[in-house]
This record gives structure tokens, C-alpha cells and sequence, in this order.
């Protein structure tokens, strides 16, 4: 049941990737400049790409994207349940932002409605505080085999009485099948919630496509809401790994001219957002490698980012014959991990509690005189410090199951970090080579302009290369949402919108 004090909007998918998490984005943006106290809702989210909340949970990136929107900070009750494929088939449970089981799709499947209760008692207190609930949906909102133990789609927006826009992306074609079709799905509560679709993605002239939407609107009786142009000049994080597959991105070729950068792309690549910033820098050319023959010597640094499963990507890194160029490229290039990818810099990985893999044991790069153990207890927290070698401040969060020691007296940490109001410090990561080979457990600080100019200034000298000054990071979004709510409010009817809820 719904909170009296809330009104609920719900964006449901006509499929994956097709565009709820931007619309949500855009729609808590529009709304939050139109007065509403508002905030954004995902029951369920499945993604690698997880975020450390100020009360220490872990969430997905698309709902701090959204809180950032609304002016918010990110809280667990904004995604209740997270799940992080460790596998094909089994994922990792979080829970209001905790550790809570290790599960097959199967059995999750089985389990997931002892999970309402949470979900509802999650959105119940954001409810409570704000005026306006912006919610996602998952996938496609009528996976008819999976509807009856479904948490996030109509059982859902049916449990808390929201209205229901569903997203259809034209770009992948079939957008009649995708709209009609699923519309056709629904049974005659979920027609009811349902107040309109919204077309996402579309090129060309929108006079053209007037007939189209006179077809869908006689089709269906529902209004077509919005007819959303494909845009390219709006910077928003991407959700999840979808945005690095190897479909999805074109590599650009290296530039003498340019500080070239090749990122590993792990099968099990998490919290890729770690790279976003240096796609910004207008001076810096950013490819993800999956074959090591690609990793030339026209690249000037490497980055192995996180995984959520470090022991099988250890095996894939040797088994692709990844560990042999890279140790090549590092003799006279620079070579940088994080988390996982610091782990995998490494000597041994041991996994004496089954924690990722049977594996017990696994050779990771050698590149790094460290050696990790993974444990049972995970590591969530938020961090802030200094980088040993060049003395920057740097912030950011740490999420990992591992802890690493250095084997090497003569090799010293990287970070020096703390909790942000407690005192204890520690030393993190390792640093060799006079640090050009290095890592770290701390995820976001290459979002630190002045840590990250560094960093590429020291490229750039070596390249004889114009130094930079620092340019701003994340402080940048609030300009971006706000550019994504103006290219969405000029192509939607929110005013008919509004009305409906």
C-alpha cells in the first residue's frame, strides 16, 4: 500500500537497456526544479557497478546517479536488494546494503518473495519523507515466466498504486513489437497503472514519425508521453558493464598527440565508473583491451580495474596469456590497479573459504610484491586521504572481500587513508618502480581532479607534452543533469504527466 504522503511514478521497461534508468535520472531532475521533494526507487538492481551510501550499504550506481539528480544523498533504501554476479548463473545478495546470501538464479528466484518485506518497509521510509517517489522497473517489466515471484516490476508499482510509463527504445528497432506487444502482456491491473509510453532514443525527423505514434495511441488507447531524441553531448554514468562490452564501444586509434590509455575488460569487471573521469579529459584517448595483442606500445598506461570475482580472472588473465604482455608493457610503461585489479597486480591469491571460487590458490600478475587472502567479511566504507608518493588529497570508497600485504620492505603503500570522522589511519596499496607500477583498494580517486592531473601530467611530460591544470570531476554533474532534464522536459508532456499523478 502506499504511503498518503507520496505520489509513486514507475518507469517500466518494454526490455533491457532501453532506457528507464536515464528517464528516472531525468524525470527526478525535473521534477526536483519544479519544487518536488523528491527521490528514486529501484527494489531490485543487478549490477558490478555498486556504491558505498553514507551509512556504509552498498547500492547500485543508477540510484546514486538519480539521488545525485534529486539533490539527494544516496541512501540503501533507495535500492533495497543488489545482486553482483559472481558467475554465469549465481550472484552475491545484498540486502539494505549488506552482505545477506550467496545464491544460483534458481534458488533466488524461489526465495525472492521473502524478500517483500523489506523492499516495501525500504520504500515506506523514503515514502515518508518525500512528496514524490521516481521508480525503475528491471529488464522487462513482462518476462511472462518470471512474473509471479517478480519484485520489482507491476507487483510492485500494483503494491504502492503507482503510475506507469512504459520505455521503448526505438534505435534497436521494433518499437510497435516492443510497445504493443508488451502492452498486450499486461492483464487488466497493470493496463489500468499504465498511463502512457514514452519512445527513447530516436534519429531523424519527428514530423515522420507522427503517423507512428497515431498507430501505437489507436492500438493501445494509452498516450505516447514523450518521443525522446538520441543524444550524444550529455555526460550520465552508465548503469552497468553493458556500457563496456565489447558491441558497444568503438576503439579510437592512439595519438602520439594524446595521453593513450588501454583498461582491461575483465569478464567480471566491476565499478568501471572508476575510469568515467578520464573520458572527460579532452587531451586523453580511453580503449578497453579483451585480446592482450591490442595492448601496443603506442599505449602509455594500463589500468586493471576492479572484478567481482578476482580468482576466475586471474585464470583468464593467464589463461589468454594477458600476464606475459603486460608484464612487457610495464618495463617501460605505467601500469595501475584497482581493487581486483590491484589484487591481480600481485603475487598469490588464496581463497581458503570458497569466498569467489573452488580455487584455492591462484598465481595472480607478479607485478607487485603483494599477496591477498580473500575472507568471509566484506569491507564497505568510505575513505579520505593522501597519496604517499605526490601528496595529494584524495576520497573515495572501498567495497572487497580481500586484504593484501606487502611482501617487500624496499616497496612502499600508496594511500595513506581514515574513515572520514575517525581518527585511525592506515596504510593502503602498494607502489613500485618508482610508482609506475601501482594499486589501490579505494575505488573513485581518479574522480579527484588534482590526484588525476597529477597522474597524467607525469604522461605528459614524459611525451613532451603541455601539462594541465585540474579540471573538475564529479562537481561537474549538477550541469549535466540538469542538460539531460531539459532534453527530456523539451520532447515529453510533463505537464499531462503531473496531471496523472
Amino acid at each position: 500500500m502506499n504511503n498518503n504522503q507520496s505520489k509513486p511514478l514507475m518507469f517500466l521497461g518494454a526490455g533491457s537497456d532501453v532506457g528507464k534508468s536515464i528517464a528516472v535520472t531525468a524525470f527526478c531532475r525535473i521534477f526536483k526544479r519544479r519544487g518536488f521533494n523528491v527521490a528514486p526507487f529501484k527494489a531490485q538492481n543487478m549490477s558490478n557497478n555498486s556504491y558505498v551510501t553514507i551509512e556504509g550499504g552498498e547500492i547500485g550506481r543508477a540510484q546514486v546517479v538519480q539521488a545525485e539528480a534529486c539533490g539527494l544523498l544516496p541512501s540503501v533504501d533507495m535500492n533495497p536488494i543488489l545482486l553482483k554476479p559472481t558467475n554465469a548463473l549465481g550472484s552475491q545478495i545484498i540486502l539494505q546494503g549488506k552482505i545477506f546470501n550467496q545464491m544460483d538464479a534458481a534458488d533466488y528466484h524461489d526465495f525472492k518473495p521473502g524478500l517483500r518485506k523489506a523492499v516495501m518497509d525500504s520504500y515506506g521510509r523514503l515514502a515518508a519523507k518525500h512528496d514524490l517517489i521516481i521508480m525503475e522497473g528491471a529488464g522487462s517489466c513482462c518476462e511472462m515466466n518470471l512474473k509471479d515471484n517478480d519484485l520489482v516490476n507491476f507487483p510492485m508499482a500494483l503494491a504502492v498504486k503507482a503510475s506507469c510509463i512504459l520505455v521503448a527504445d526505438i534505435d534497436r528497432g521494433g518499437v510497435f513489437a516492443q510497445i504493443i506487444g508488451t502492452y498486450n502482456l499486461m492483464n487488466k491491473r497493470e493496463k489500468a497503472l499504465t498511463i502512457g509510453f514514452l519512445i527513447n532514443k530516436f534519429r531523424g525527423d519527428p514530423c515522420l514519425f507522427e503517423s507512428g505514434i497515431d498507430y501505437i495511441e489507436k492500438k493501445t488507447g494509452k498516450p505516447v508521453l514523450g518521443l525522446v531524441p538520441f543524444y550524444r553531448d550529455i555526460i550520465i554514468e552508465s548503469e552497468d558493464s553493458v556500457a563496456v562490452q565489447e558491441d558497444r564501444l568503438t576503439p579510437m586509434p592512439t595519438d602520439p598527440s594524446m595521453v593513450n590509455i588501454a583498461v582491461l575488460r575483465l569478464p567480471a569487471i566491476s565499478n568501471f565508473t572508476d575510469i568515467q573521469a578520464l573520458l572527460h579529459e579532452k587531451d586523453v584517448t580511453v580503449n578497453y583491451l579483451s585480446r592482450p595483442e591490442t595492448l601496443v606500445s603506442a599505449y602509455d598506461c594500463l589500468i586493471i580495474p576492479g572484478t567481482k570475482n578476482v580468482m576466475e580472472d586471474a585464470a583468464w588473465v593467464a589463461d589468454l596469456g594477458w600476464t606475459s604482455a603486460i608484464k612487457r608493457f610495464a618495463r617501460r610503461k605505467m601500469v595501475f590497479g584497482i581493487c581486483g585489479g590491484y589484487q591481480l597486480l600481485g603475487g598469490k591469491i588464496m581463497d581458503p573459504y570458497g569466498v569467489e571460487s573452488d580455487r584455492k590458490e591462484i598465481d595472480g600478475i607478479g607485478l607487485l610484491p603483494v599477496e591477498t587472502v580473500l575472507e568471509k567479511q566484506k569491507i564497505v566504507r568510505k575513505v579520505i586521504g593522501l597519496c604517499i608518493s605526490n601528496g595529494r588529497r584524495i576520497e573515495g570508497y572501498e567495497i572487497h572481500m580481500g586484504q593484501s600485504r606487502i611482501l617487500d620492505k624496499n616497496c612502499k603503500p600508496f594511500l595513506k587513508i581514515h574513515e572520514p570522522g575517525k581518527d585511525d589511519w592506515w596504510m593502503d596499496g602498494c607502489s613500485a618502480r618508482y610508482g609506475h607500477i601501482a594499486g589501490s583498494y579505494v575505488h573513485g580517486i581518479l574522480d579527484m581532479p588534482g590526484f588525476r592531473t597529477v597522474i597524467l601530467n607525469a604522461v605528459r611530460r614524459s611525451k613532451g607534452l603541455k601539462e594541465t591544470s585540474p579540471r573538475r570531476g564529479r562537481h561537474s554533474r549538477p550541469d549535466q543533469y540538469d542538460l539531460l532534464a531539459d532534453h527530456f522536459e523539451k520532447n515529453c508532456n510533463v505537464d499531462r504527466i503531473i496531471s496523472y499523478i
